[in-house]
């Protein structure tokens, strides 16, 4: 199984996740590691440590979600995939699309780079923008 953790600034992880539960229910060899305010950068590497700890059975690797590139919680997590022995991917830019169906997609895929590639398209085709069609006069005469 590949295991996820989610991380990012405030309560990113905690809400995130509160929204997949109540879709999809709480998956397993999931951790959560919010970066509040109070926390340090050595706090949120401590608790990234521990959280891929609790993973460790997780031998298929361990896809960490990041909510921004460039910010703590990506940058902890990225050096950590470097420091540490497991498989890690750090994903950045993470939408509850794309955490949903990765999650639910671990069921059927196995290798963690495949995860990771559907991950990233889910969540690009996640973010769109909405336009109501304008139709001419001429378009609607028959309606």
């Amino acid at each position: 199984m590949i295991g996820i953790i989610v991380t990012g600034h405030g309560n990113f992880a905690t809400g995130l996740t509160s929204s997949v539960k109540l879709i999809a229910g709480m998956p397993q060899y999931y951790e959560t590691v919010d970066f509040i305010q109070e926390n340090s950068v050595d706090e949120l590497e401590y608790n990234l440590n521990q959280a891929i700890d609790k993973l460790k059975d997780c031998k298929d690797g361990i896809l960490i979600f990041t909510d921004l590139v460039g910010g703590s919680p990506f940058k902890t997590s990225a050096e950590l995939s470097v420091k540490r022995e497991e498989n890690i991917i750090v994903l950045s830019g993470t939408n509850l699309g794309m955490l949903i169906e990765t999650s639910m997609g671990r069921g059927f895929i196995s290798d963690v780079n495949t995860l990771a590639d559907m991950a990233v398209s889910t969540g690009k085709s996640q973010a769109m923008k909405f336009e109501m069609a304008v139709h001419t006069e001429e378009e609607t005469d028959g309606i």
